[in-house]
Order: C-alpha cells, then sequence, then structure tokens
C-alpha cells in the first residue's frame, strides 16, 4: 500500500465531472494534448492513472479545483482515430487518496496513496435494506424509458469516501430512495425535482 511518504512514484491523473468507483467502467473520448499524452505514457507503463471529482471548474482547458478521494483507473481498450483523438475504456481498480498535487506539466500529476479497504459489520439487513433499494430504483428507471441524467447534487463522492460498510449501506439505500420518490414523481407526471 502506498503512503503520502512513500517514494511511490507521482500518478498521472485525469480529473473528471463525474466518480469512478471501483469495479466500474469509465469510457473516455480523449481529445486534450495532455490527457493524450497522459494515455500515451499510461500504455507505455502499468495501464493506471488516477480519476478524481472536480469540485469547481471545467473538464477541459484546466484551472479546475479537484478533490483529494478518487480511484485508480486501469486502461483495458483503446482506439486511436484518425485526427489523434482516443476512445479509451478503462476500469475502476481501488480508491485513492492524493497527497500532493503536483506540476500540471505535461498533464495533472499527483502523489497518491491507496485508502483503506471497505470495513464489514456483522449486519446483513443494512446490505439487504441497500440492494432492495437499488433494484426498486433500477425497477422505476426502467419503466421511464429514457434515463434522465443523475442530478448533480447526488452525493457519489460521499459514498466513494466512506470506508465503513454499514455507513455505505444506509448512504446508498438513502440516495436510492431519494432517487426513487423523483422517479415516481416524473411517472406520475410530476417534475421529479
Amino acid at each position: 500500500m502506498s503512503t503520502a511518504g512513500s517514494t511511490a512514484p507521482p500518478l498521472g491523473m485525469f480529473p473528471l465531472s463525474t466518480v469512478l468507483f471501483p469495479g466500474a467502467g469509465l469510457p473516455l473520448h480523449v481529445f486534450e494534448e495532455r490527457y493524450r499524452s497522459l494515455m500515451t505514457d499510461c500504455m507505455d507503463g502499468n495501464g493506471e492513472f488516477g480519476v478524481v471529482l472536480i469540485a469547481r471548474g471545467s473538464e477541459v482547458g484546466g484551472g479546475d479545483q479537484r478533490l483529494d478521494v478518487g480511484t485508480v483507473a486501469r486502461i483495458s481498450q483503446v482506439a486511436e482515430l484518425g485526427d489523434g483523438r482516443l476512445l479509451v475504456v478503462s476500469i475502476g481498480v481501488r480508491r485513492l487518496r492524493v497527497s500532493a498535487w503536483l506540476e500540471d506539466d505535461p498533464y495533472p500529476r499527483a502523489l497518491v496513496g491507496e485508502l483503506p479497504a471497505i470495513t464489514s459489520v456483522d449486519d446483513g439487513r443494512l446490505v439487504a435494506a441497500a440492494e432492495s433499494s437499488v433494484r426498486r430504483l433500477r425497477s422505476l428507471l426502467s419503466e421511464l424509458g429514457d434515463v434522465p441524467a443523475l442530478p448533480h447534487d447526488l452525493d457519489l463522492q460521499h459514498l466513494l469516501v466512506t470506508v465503513e460498510l454499514g455507513a455505505r449501506m444506509t448512504l446508498l439505500t438513502e440516495l436510492c430512495d431519494a432517487r426513487s420518490g423523483d422517479v415516481i414523481g416524473l411517472l406520475t407526471g410530476g417534475d421529479g425535482a
């Protein structure tokens, strides 16, 4: 496990306006020169880069404010387009915490350490409740047909940061139940907001 004081090399970072979870897929359309350079370096190395949520600012052009907890992603597929753009598919591998941001030259880089593994609780009721809430939300969303985008205020970052399984399952249940209420509003003619 890397720590803030370790001699691990800097990790190339890809700040985005989305939260990546370990095990989840992340498709990327890479067109900025700095991120094309990052992807080239990743493919020449171990294929890993970091993804963190942008707290304020834009994905394009730099000047953003970034959160310090994110996920290491590993490239699984790359397609090069004729004009230099890349289509990249990556998979979230493990959670990370940024201990220091380095200069964005040639692309964003940071010193990172791993976050502790999720700790479990001996209470299957919380996991069962979360699974039930997720199934209910998926069922409601399938009734909508055209699935609306997740709202920007949905606290997925808090879900990524939470280490204790019971707290994570409780938060997941709350998030799904709130979204289910919104979807029910849309299905019954309300605005869902």
